[in-house]
């Protein structure tokens, strides 16, 4: 098999694909100047050797056409092939009237067979164009009288460099045009990665709020609730279920600062942000016995067990096992009233697992209202870091909601 880089190029060129470039780019008025001025140059030439052509049978008409036939050269980077087609018809219509007229005619072909070969677009209508052009030289050079070489040589060897130049350059520009294709898909591709990362930052505080609000939220509606039926009946012990309402109110108002801060703070502000912005820790497995205590007080028993040695987790890892738990207890109060949660934290060698039962209770009516969007962040959240999730009723009645997720062995 045939492995030459330029015979492969040549094969490429010649499969059913009719396109052999990129598609054009709009001319330059730069070029489209330079162009202009190649064209006039050669009709002034031209123009200047067919008006002292004398002598008798010569055809006035075709000595008036001679000044006109490279004037297509001016489009010979729009439209080349159309180009080349023109020139050299004119060309061989206008050869017999001078050997300097014929000359002219020939530089003015072999512009136009470079320009098919740089700038055509299809590969067999370019071959067959330059197949022309060589006899065209032939017949003109055979006109022009050169001397010492066959006009079939002579021909040749000019329009082979000519071929070479003009097909380096259409590799060159196929290159540049890859090139930038390829860097507009890998913008695309980071533009679209970025957009993702948004869509993704996005709904994790989404997640971050939805764990705030509902677990704070759920605790003050019921404190509220419960410190409204004993108000006449136990004074003290309502004013300790508002207690509780204002401090789940303040607790859920920090958090909820701690995430809105990512999205508040603004670039060329004159106020410091690092010495207004809060910069607390998010919640994490240290924090548990807060949470729980605070479902205490809404007047769920809970109980926490921690097995094994604890130790320092990542605290990505810590604040999705808070979560979980977080989201655990408020589902079992807002769906299961008067039954009694279990919190375990087990730490393994290779794992961490948090399990947060319940012993089921009175289904309420807000048990209808959800819709498993704090679960699936959960499982989102677990994703990440190579845990799952496993939820459901319990065999013995209640519900059980377990979360793996994978440690480092110390």
């Amino acid at each position: 098999m045939i492995n030459h880089p330029t015979v492969r190029r040549l094969l490429a060129a010649a499969r059913p694909d009719p396109d052999m470039a990129p598609a054009p780019r709009p001319v330059t008025a730069r070029g489209f100047a330079f162009d202009a001025a190649v064209a006039l140059f050669l009709a002034t030439v031209g123009g200047r050797y067919a008006s002292i052509v004398h002598g008798p049978g010569e055809a006035t008409w075709l000595r008036l056409l001679v000044p006109f036939v490279p004037l297509p050269l001016v489009l010979r980077r729009r439209h080349p092939l159309a180009v080349l087609v023109a020139v050299v018809a004119g060309a061989l219509l206008v050869r017999h009237t001078s050997e300097d007229i014929a000359y002219t005619m020939g530089e003015a072909v072999i512009i136009a067979a470079y320009s098919a070969a740089a700038y055509g677009r299809r590969l067999w209508p370019v071959l067959s164009g330059l197949a022309a052009a060589t006899a065209a030289l032939v017949l003109l050079f055979t006109s022009a009288k050169l001397p010492h070489f066959p006009n079939g040589v002579i021909a040749v060897l000019v329009l082979v460099p000519v071929f070479a130049v003009a097909w380096e350059l259409r590799m060159w520009r196929r290159r540049v045009e890859e090139e930038r294709e390829r860097r507009s898909a890998l913008e695309g591709a980071q533009l679209a990665a970025l957009e993702r990362a948004v869509e993704l930052e996005r709904a994790r505080i989404a997640r971050e709020l939805h764990d705030v609000v509902t677990h704070n939220v759920s605790m003050m509606t019921i404190q509220a609730g419960a410190a409204r039926k004993i108000l006449d009946t136990a004074p003290d012990r309502a004013r300790e279920a508002m207690a509780a309402v204002e401090a789940g109110g303040r607790a859920a108002m920090t958090e909820l600062r701690h995430v809105m801060g990512l999205l508040t703070i603004e670039a060329g502000s004159e106020e410091d942000p690092a010495g207004s912005a809060d910069l607390s820790p998010q919640p994490g497995l240290d924090r548990l016995d807060a949470l729980v205590e605070g479902v205490r007080r809404a007047g769920l028993p809970v109980a926490l067990t921690v097995r094994g040695e604890p130790r320092p987790v990542p605290p990505g890892v810590g604040l999705t096992a808070y979560r979980v738990v977080q989201e655990a207890l408020t589902n079992t109060v807002k769906h299961a009233g008067g039954a009694e949660a279990s919190v375990t934290v087990e730490y393994a060698a290779d794992r961490l697992r948090v399990e947060v039962t319940d012993t089921g209770g009175r289904r309420t009516g807000a048990a209808s209202t959800g819709n498993g969007r704090g679960l699936l962040g959960l499982r989102e959240r677990l994703a990440v870091y190579g845990g799952t999730l496993h939820t459901g009723p319990r065999t013995r009645g209640g519900y059980r909601v377990k979360a793996l997720i994978p440690l480092e062995s110390s």
